[in-house]
């Protein structure tokens, strides 16, 4: 495909090769070319700082000045995004630079769009930009993933984007045959449209694992861990396979097979393929030396078939007893011990050559905890082997080289030493050099008081890691742990030490690592066996892919490990059985980015390409693909927003963008606050509050400036503390911990710019009722069960009386609604559309750009905004932040570095915008980003 300059769509599992594709692309276009690009889109920031190294020690070329072969984009990092042939970034960043009206010729120079991890297309966050990009790239592209369930329709869906894109190139080239002097000015052609690119999608799916996996249940028995195995086919009931079959990934290794065979046979005694089906004569394994792994995976397919014929046949006792005969005999499965006694689990690993592992958990504090549990038991053991004099020594001999030491350094000073006194400064170098080497021999651990591979790094390796990791806090701790072939790794944690615990595990120094879902997309971290350390909401058929994926290294493992640790029975079986949900795609538009589109089509140099990108997004969605309905769903959703944002005055009559639309689209990660500040800042309230304190000075007091905090924080900054807070009286040291509410006036701007916006889409929602699906409304969501039923006389009589008591008609909320008196005027009120607008609409709360000023659980109470973003600023600890506010530290760094960008992106666009030099807002917002960005430089690592 990427010969022949074609798209495709590669579904295998981890570790069968999938990445190579990609870079074979990147060096396609390396060799061919000192001009195009190819974009590399990886869901996660730890994937592209991992692809980004990957390319620099894969890739060297000489360029012309100013080019390099590698770029990065992220939104708080970038580095040579214009001037690079393989640029590394993030869907939403890879989004601005092709939504963005002067950058088309860059955007012209992409010859290959590799999408990583591409499933990511089915999520709940992000995943309509994903949906973005796909639609808006002419080029050709390399849609990569392990876990699709049916690539066929997104392979189907991905054909009619590239079709609409074969028209308007076809168009494009007709009207440049007329008018081919004014065609040049506008959009020169580069390399990327002189290559002979097709339009074709090619799907490739390979479902062969390098190596099988085997899953275990961990149970304890006399303070000893056992790992149970679990046979795939456990997970099976009849029912299941009378129903649906045996589902396609549902693999056995070699040994899964003999074992279902054995079962079969003994439950079955006259079974007629018994001697057929016998592996020592079975036609593909006799007479062989060598077994090769298609051979058994046509035996695995005939016992499937075989068993899936004695459901069909009715011999339901016999696969009822082979699937019960296969259960795991457990007994210790839910014990307290297991949930603590991390490091036996860990030696017991150790022992029987389990190592390297994963340990997956849901929860950061659980993440943290195993890794400190670990390392604890590490320096207890060491401290028992301990000489009782052997501390006392070190420091001693510390001493004294702290003494040579400085008279080392003073003797360097002399210039011309007698021979006297370089006699002596032998001497006490000899003397240092043997007290050192002394020691070291207090600091090495023994190889029994650590899992670490010694001989995997050298000195000069680690010394590097260390130096990067100094000025982290809390260095010495994760340090401790590195040494010991320790390791913990969250998307909270600081950037250097998840670096160097990827480094180190990859070179196969650390041993044992525990992880969230940060591991499980993408990342080259195969380890020999993958434990999931405890059930969660979170771990679902997909995840449990993800991250069991990552066992069995390729060329090293034949057999990769996944054990379940206090993950119940019935959860494993519909982990192992259940299919990855199917790809349906998001509601693909939000207001902000429709401006965003109207910007693009308004201000961009090429016209008619910016046109065919908008148009491309607006008609291209997922969710709507072969689903008329919901395409008109989405077209009214267009023109209402189009509505709304002539009224709130971003648009003119003739849709061109005025005003601050440019400032709205900066901060778009941040919709509906966006909007609402904009809002203070027309009506004049920002100017109230920014005043200083004698008119011909420009610094503002600490008041307003605390004040412009708390309005930021309560648009910005929304992180919602638990109602039960309320009710507690908590003392804090340093933090206020709760948000004050919006001022007065800035609460009626608020509740002013919610009715407008409630009027305008509020007859949005009555006007796509009639796009509905009445037949589904009337059935229970889960259940199924309809309560349509016929339309007796004496029912409609009585809605007919019931409908003349409501003051309004009842057309547009769910029929269930209606029953508590609810009616259509209640889709123009907050809190209420939810339950009861149609849900097969898929409209909900949050496409409605409206600021919730209060929040409250589904019990009734209130949930406080947490102040995080200004006390900060008042005290500048993050220590604080995380004692006080309740944050993790990491989770505190990352949510303040994003407000900080929220206020640098206001203040750079206000500056560009406003042609007053001396305007009050526009200084109050420098002064804040200066004093703001100051304070949080005081807590970077």
């Amino acid at each position: 495909a990427v010969d022949n300059n074609e798209s495709a769509v590669i579904v295998a599992p981890t570790s069968s090769g999938k990445t190579y594709a990609s870079y074979y692309c990147m060096e396609k276009v390396l060799r061919t070319s000192d001009t195009g690009v190819v974009v590399y889109v990886s869901p996660t920031k730890a994937l592209v700082n991992q692809v980004v190294a990957t390319v620099y020690g894969r890739f060297t070329k000489s360029l012309p000045e100013g080019m390099v072969v590698c770029g990065c984009f992220t939104r708080d990092y970038r580095n040579n995004v214009h001037n690079c042939q393989v640029l590394v970034t993030v869907p939403q960043c890879l989004e601005i630079l092709l939504l963005s009206p002067h950058l088309q010729d860059w955007v012209n120079k992409i010859q290959y769009v590799i999408f990583d991890e591409v499933h990511c297309l089915g999520g709940e966050i992000g995943a309509e930009v994903w949906e973005h990009l796909l639609a808006l790239i002419r080029c050709p592209f390399l849609a990569l993933s392990a876990t699709i369930s049916n690539p066929e329709d997104l392979t189907q869906w991905l054909q009619l984007v590239k079709t609409y894109w074969e028209r308007v190139e076809d168009s494009s080239v007709e009207l440049s045959s007329t008018k081919m002097e004014s065609k040049s000015k506008q959009r020169p052609q580069t390399e990327a449209r002189k290559g002979s690119q097709t339009f074709k999608v090619r799907l490739v799916i390979y479902q062969e694992r390098y190596n099988d996996l085997e899953k275990f249940v961990c149970d304890i028995e006399d303070n000893e861990y056992k790992f149970v195995p679990y046979h795939p086919c456990a997970a099976l009931t009849v029912n299941h396979i009378k129903d649906y079959g045996i589902p396609s990934d549902l693999a056995l290794s070699p040994p899964e097979c003999l074992r279902l065979y054995d079962t079969m046979r003994s439950v079955s005694p006259h079974w007629s393929r018994a001697e057929e089906l016998e592996p020592e004569e079975y036609k593909c394994f006799k007479n062989k030396v060598i077994i090769r792994k298609r051979d058994v995976r046509e035996y695995e397919a005939e016992l499937k078939k075989e068993l899936v014929g004695w459901v069909e046949a009715g011999s339901m006792n016999e696969v009822r007893r082979v699937l019960n005969s296969l259960d795991p005999e457990v007994e210790g499965t839910f014990r307290q011990e297991k949930k603590t006694n991390f490091p036996l689990l860990v030696e017991t690993l150790q022992n029987m050559n389990l190592l390297p592992a994963l340990f997956f958990a849901f929860d950061i504090s659980m993440v943290e905890n195993f890794a400190k549990d670990v390392l604890l038991h590490l320096q207890r053991k060491l401290k028992s082997t301990k000489v009782p004099d052997s501390e006392k020594q070190k420091i001693r001999i510390e001493s004294k080289l702290r003494k040579l030491s400085k008279y080392l350094e003073k003797e360097e000073t002399w210039t011309k030493p007698t021979k006297k006194q370089e006699e002596k400064l032998r001497q006490y170098q000899a003397r240092y050099d043997t007290l050192y080497e002394k020691c070291q021999t207090f600091y090495e651990i023994p190889s029994d008081c650590t899992f670490a591979s010694i001989s995997a790094a050298d000195k000069e390796f680690m010394d590097k890691i260390f130096s990067r990791m100094s000025r982290v806090h809390n260095s010495k701790h994760f340090c401790s742990m590195l040494r010991r072939g320790i390791g913990c790794h969250h998307g909270s944690m600081n950037l250097r030490i998840r670096q160097a615990v990827e480094m180190l595990f990859r070179r196969g120094f650390i041993k044992v690592v525990s992880a969230t879902s940060t591991l499980a997309l993408g990342i080259n971290m195969p380890c020999k066996t993958a434990v999931f350390l405890h059930d969660s909401v979170h771990l679902d058929s997909l995840t449990y892919r993800q991250m069991s994926g990552r066992a069995g290294r390729r060329g090293m493992d034949n057999i990769g490990r996944v054990i379940f640790l206090n993950v119940p029975l019935p959860k494993i079986q519909r982990l192992i059985k259940a299919n990855v949900p199917q790809l349906k795609g998001q509601f693909p538009l939000s207001i902000t980015l429709v401006l965003r589109l109207m910007l693009l089509a308004a201000r961009a140099d090429d016209k008619a390409d910016a046109k065919a990108k908008a148009l491309s997004v607006l008609q291209h969605s997922l969710m709507t693909y072969n689903q008329p309905k919901k395409q008109n769903i989405v077209k009214l959703y267009f023109l209402f927003s189009l509505q709304f944002l002539l009224r709130q005055g971003y648009l003119d009559r003739e849709g061109q963008p005025q005003g601050f639309a440019g400032l709205v689209t900066h901060i778009h990660h941040h919709e509906p606050a966006n909007f609402v500040f904009i809002q203070f800042l027309v009506t004049g309230l920002l100017h109230k509050i920014c005043q200083p304190p004698k008119p011909p000075s420009k610094v503002f007091s600490e008041e307003v400036m605390e004040k412009l905090v708390l309005i930021l924080a309560n648009l910005f900054g929304r992180s919602y503390l638990p109602p039960c807070l309320n009710e507690e009286q908590i003392t804090f040291e340093q933090s206020k911990v709760f948000l004050d509410d919006l001022p007065d006036e800035f609460a009626a701007s608020v509740q002013e710019y919610n009715r407008t916006t409630l009027q305008v889409f509020g007859n949005f929602l009555l006007s796509i009722s009639s796009q509905v699906n009445l037949e589904e409304e009337y059935e229970l969501p889960l259940s199924g069960t309809s309560f349509k039923g016929l339309q007796l006389p004496e029912a409609i009589d009585f809605t007919a009386e019931l409908a003349k008591s409501l003051k309004s008609p009842t057309t547009a909320v769910s029929p269930f609604a209606c029953l508590s008196g609810h009616t259509d005027l209640d889709l123009f009120k907050m809190g209420v559309v939810d339950p009861i607008v149609f849900r097969s609409l898929g409209i909900h709360t949050n496409n409605i750009p409206v600021l919730h000023l209060k929040y409250y659980d589904k019990q009734g109470r209130q949930m406080p905004l947490n102040a995080y973003a200004l006390d900060f600023y008042k005290h500048g600890s993050l220590s604080a932040i995380h004692t006080d506010n309740g944050l993790h530290r990491g989770d505190a760094f990352y949510m303040l570095k994003d407000f900080m960008l929220a206020i640098s992106a206001i203040s750079t666009s206000l500056t560009l915008l406003c042609d007053i030099e001396d305007d009050p807002v526009v200084l109050a917002f420098q002064q804040l980003k200066e004093s703001y960005e100051k304070r949080f430089q005081g807590v970077w690592s």
